[in-house]
């Protein structure tokens, strides 16, 4: 017979496997807890460094100046019209096209004008021939008298005669004049230099003196002048300026998308009051235009140049943030952390903001990147050429390249 094997007993078999499962608990914990104690335990990442553009506070000169929103106007603008009734015989101009001043434009029929010229020259003649015979006559009469051979009430008709010839010959002379001038006026010629705009009558219309449109109209925009205007209080700056300095006082039209100077002049014209209404005072300046940047009804920034501050402390403007408490910067310490620095901008001038208060000489600021940052985060210089997002790579916690 077969003799049968003997089975473990159940509850020495459920002790065992809870004995083996306690050890393994045992050998987890004191594992870990060995591991928190050790002094060479390997500190937790912190975050990645946000990549960013800095810059450094510079002093240097920069000039003092205000801006205002500008309009480009004309310095001259003529509506050219006929002085004559007439039909228009031809139109001798292309439209934009430039012209100078007395360059002939139009025509009109001159044949009416030229028959009233023929009859006054003619009435001149018939006139001066009158008054020839009288004078002779007026000669004889005097000869006469001497021999009691006329009454003097004869020779004093005949006087007051050639008298009257002579102021209708002068009148004929005016007459004339008229004739030639109203003739004149069938050729149309420039007033000014300047471009041509719109042809506002066709070749073959009957025009008039009185027509309110005209045949066209030339606008001088070379030079060329702005309009502006400044706030109430920098009235005080600019006219200190101008009574200090003997140069007029330079303009910079500058480009309100791309912010680039457009073009350079003077001012020209400080107005005589102050507008109520809006608080502001309107000016002028003139610009040379011969590249023709600068075109009528053109919106502009115009920055009137009053002098220059030495030893300013500037920064690119893009580095200046606007909080709710004011303006700001990110400034970079020594460990590339950042923190946030109130400032005081006084001016902003070619893309450079120049610094009142707040910071100091080779002071380092954050000028691109600043929507990432908090105060206390750590940046990286962020390579030229990199987008937004930065092109550096920066290992994260994870050991990730971003």
């Amino acid at each position: 017979m077969d003799t049968p094997t003997p089975q473990a007993h159940p509850r020495r078999r459920w002790w065992t496997a809870a004995t083996i499962a306690l050890l393994a608990v045992l050998i987890i914990a004191t594992g870990a807890w060995r591991k928190l104690l050790s002094p060479h335990a390997a500190p937790t990442a912190g975050p990645p460094p946000v990549p960013a553009g800095t810059a450094r506070v510079a002093s240097e000169t920069v000039p003092i100046a205000r801006t205002g929103v500008g309009t480009v106007m004309t310095v001259a603008s003529v509506t050219v019209r006929t002085r004559i009734d007439g039909q228009l015989d031809s139109v001798e101009f292309k439209e934009g096209q430039d012209v100078k001043a007395g360059q002939v434009l139009a025509r009109i029929d001159p044949r009416t004008y030229q028959a009233q010229l023929e009859q006054s020259l003619a009435q001149k003649s018939k006139d001066e021939a009158q008054l020839a015979n009288a004078r002779a006559d007026l000669q004889r009469y005097g000869d006469l008298i001497k021999e009691d051979a006329t009454t003097q009430q004869t020779l004093d008709t005949q006087r007051a005669l050639v008298n009257q010839l002579q102021a209708a010959v002068k009148s004929d002379d005016a007459q004339i004049h008229l004739a030639q001038v109203q003739l004149g006026y069938t050729t149309i010629t420039a007033p000014l230099g300047g471009r041509v705009g719109a042809r506002l009558v066709d070749p073959g219309n009957i025009v008039h003196a009185a027509d309110a449109n005209g045949l066209l109209v030339i606008n001088q925009i070379d030079p060329i002048a702005v309009q502006f205007t400044l706030p109430e209080s920098s009235f005080q700056a600019v006219n200190k300026a101008l009574n200090t300095q003997r140069e007029p006082l330079r303009v910079d039209a500058i480009d309100r998308d791309t912010h680039e100077v457009l073009a350079s002049g003077k001012l020209v014209l400080l107005n005589n009051q102050i507008d109520t209404a809006t608080g502001t005072i309107s000016m002028k300046a003139q610009f040379a235009n011969s590249a023709l940047t600068l075109w009528p009804g053109q919106s502009v920034d115009a920055r009137l140049v009053l002098g220059e501050r030495a030893d300013a402390l500037t920064m690119p403007s893009a580095a200046v943030q606007r909080s709710q408490d004011g303006f700001f910067v990110y400034v970079v310490g020594a460990d590339e952390k950042v923190r946030m620095q109130s400032i005081e901008v006084a001016d902003t001038v070619g893309g450079k903001a120049v610094v009142a208060k707040g910071l100091a000489a080779g002071d380092r600021v954050v000028t691109d990147g600043q929507y990432r940052l908090t105060p206390g985060a750590r940046i990286v210089e962020r390579q030229q050429g990199s987008g937004l997002n930065g092109k550096a790579e920066v290992a994260d916690a994870g050991g990730e390249k971003r």
